[in-house]
């Protein structure tokens, strides 16, 4: 008997230690747990049901005590507006969690789901054993940023968070009330338990484990995290769900970015085996601005292979097709796909115009050459032409009525980028389960610095959270760091970024990106300073920025340059409402802003202007 559960153990888990897993059998009926790191599906019940029963199933059949699953496991979360438009999805968790209930047996097992209760949403975890629900524990606070506006808080009780089952007191704690408010228990625990679906761009995990390890002090009592995995759109989850002692001292950790299954006994230390050697996502909150990268980069390329797994899994996509122009952001997305789903899913296409350079046609083969990746030529030179002779007899049409028109337009660019995306749609439209992708980076989303239905166009834009500065580093780690190193170009790697859709008059080459904007370092650390330090203008005027440092720059070259990143900043609003969904990779990321307010007088005002302002009124 114990040779067939520790066969078992051994594909549940993925571990090869039978001298390990033999130990934990010893110990398995006086108090071990499994902590089951889960990968849900939103909203879909059945999937997540049939994950939480087979573990509830191996539980029961090893002979484990408990077994817990993360926040809203049944459902998966974040909600969002799910409830609203699907209320019936109440009722299904009801029936579901009824009949999970009766297949329980010794093996208590703790539930995270939606609880439907006189026409009220509740986000509960409820607590099944021998057939039955013994209790129902409901969430008191319920954070904006990630909960359905439908769920409902219940009031605050200190005796509603005690359970005694199995001769113990469980403390619980749903979500990051013990982050956001101090947690009070009635009785001292046994057990604290944190059922959880932390997004991990909201909250610092260092920080909050941190506030974990103070309330396993503070009660002398071992505590469990059991957090959620998987990505949900452009939410990440990344896991690490651990154990603490009672003196608040780590015991074990999950993997981060995968499902997992692991067993400890806190009360007697087991569990160290499956400890995970390094914990990428404890970075602390940055002071200044910096270049190095080298800390985060690890954590940026799983959370975004993460990303596009799920994305592309959960909608039932498994092929992808983008540009490949050459230049760094396609070709870093190009390795991120082919990492996420195989090479023989990938198809990039070269795209080439008559201002594309013969470098940028051969660097994007050989980067398919080295990656493995589905590959073919394209010019779209007649398309361009056909297009722009047909605009350009609607524009003198239109000129006969109209006095408005541009002495010189972006028209022809953004032709060029169009007919781009026409492209990749049209093999998305042809061959099945194939998503387009949009290759846009963050800095130039930022500033609009990218066409509509061009290269802003797609299903999914895999690092348009990522800025071209923290770009660049990631392609010399992914370059240094992937089995097949080398697979990015040094070429690449050391051209200086441009769309080659128009040519700069003052070169007569192609544009390059940071004559048209500003230099990336000195955009990136704007974006940066907004997002992390909240600094408006002002403040950026009169704090030295890191370029600063280490180029001498006048006043007025600073200010051309924040002036020209909030106009186009204010300009490029509503273009972020059509971009494709998009991992959200930096911890401070701040997305939404209302489009009409791009009219905000960013400098701010003067107590001396107002009074002026208001004299004029």
């Amino acid at each position: 008997m114990q040779d067939k559960i520790i066969e078992v153990l051994k594909k549940e888990i993925q571990t090869d230690k039978e001298q390990d897993l033999t130990e934990i059998l010893k110990d398995y009926r006086n108090g071990s747990i499994g902590i089951v790191q889960l990968n849900p599906i939103v909203g879909n019940i059945e999937h997540n049901a049939n994950k939480i029963v087979k573990h509830i199933k191996l539980a029961q059949k090893i002979g484990l005590e408990t077994i817990i699953f993360p926040e809203l496991a049944l459902t998966g979360s974040p909600l969002e507006d799910i409830l609203t438009r699907y209320s019936f999805l109440a009722d299904e968790c009801t029936k579901w969690i009824n009949e999970i209930a009766k297949i329980t047996t010794k093996t208590t097992a703790f539930v995270g789901f939606i609880e439907f209760h006189n026409n009220i949403y509740y986000n509960s975890v409820a607590i099944l054993k021998e057939g039955k629900i013994l209790e129902v524990i409901r969430k008191p606070y319920i954070p904006k940023y990630l909960d359905s506006k439908e769920l409902t808080p219940t009031k605050y009780e200190q005796n509603k968070n005690i359970v005694q089952i199995n001769n113990k007191k469980y403390g619980i704690i749903i979500g990051e009330i013990c982050f956001e408010n101090e947690i009070e228990f009635s009785q001292k625990p046994d057990i604290i338990i944190n059922f959880s679906a932390l997004c991990a761009k909201i909250i610092q995990e260092c920080d909050f484990k941190t506030k974990l390890t103070e309330v396993s002090k503070k009660y002398c009592a071992p505590l469990i995290f059991v957090n959620q995995v998987g990505a949900v759109d452009s939410m990440s989850f990344n896991g690490g769900s651990c154990v603490f002692d009672k003196k608040g001292k780590l015991l074990a950790n999950t993997k981060y970015f995968e499902e997992q299954f692991l067993i400890v006994n806190p009360e007697k230390e087991l569990g160290r085996i499956y400890q995970t050697e390094k914990n990428i996502n404890n970075q602390k909150q940055q002071e200044e601005f910096s270049l190095d990268y080298e800390k985060d980069l690890e954590r940026t390329y799983k959370t975004t292979i993460q990303g596009i797994k799920d994305y592309f899994s959960k909608t039932g996509f498994k092929r992808a097709v983008l540009g490949l122009s050459g230049g760094l952001d396609s070709t870093v997305c190009a390795v991120l796909l082919t990492d996420a789903l195989g090479k023989e899913n990938v198809l990039g296409i070269s795209m080439p115009s008559k201002i594309t350079s013969d470098t940028s046609k051969n660097d994007a083969k050989e980067l398919a050459q080295n990656l493995g990746i589905n590959f073919t030529q394209v010019p779209i030179k007649d398309m361009y032409e056909a297009t722009n002779n047909t605009l350009q007899g609607l524009f003198n049409t239109i000129e006969q009525n109209w006095d408005c028109r541009y002495k010189q337009s972006y028209t022809p660019d953004n032709i060029q980028a169009r007919s781009r995306a026409v492209i990749l749609w049209g093999v998305s439209n042809e061959f099945d389960k194939c998503l387009p992708i949009a290759t846009s980076d963050k800095s130039e989303a930022y500033v609009g610095y990218a066409t509509i239905n061009g290269d802003m166009s797609g299903g999914f834009a895999p690092i348009a959270d990522i800025t071209k500065t923290k770009l660049f580093a990631l392609a010399k780690w992914l370059n240094k760091n992937r089995t097949d190193k080398n697979a990015i170009p040094e070429s690449v790697i050391n051209k200086r970024p441009g769309a080659e859709l128009a040519i700069d008059p003052k070169t007569g080459k192609p544009l390059i990106a940071e004559d048209a904007l500003m230099p990336y370092e000195f955009l990136d650390e704007i974006i940066w300073r907004i997002e992390n330090k909240k600094e408006c203008y002002s403040d950026m005027i009169n704090s030295e920025f890191l370029y600063e440092k280490k180029n001498n720059i006048s006043k007025e070259q600073k200010t051309q340059w924040l002036d020209k990143f909030y106009r186009r900043m204010a300009g490029a609003l509503y273009k972020k409402t059509i971009f494709p969904p998009a991992i959200i990779v930096d911890t401070k990321t701040t997305y939404k802003q209302p489009i009409t307010s791009s009219s905000i007088n960013y400098k701010g005002h003067t107590e001396e202007e107002i009074q002026k302002i208001i004299e004029k009124i």
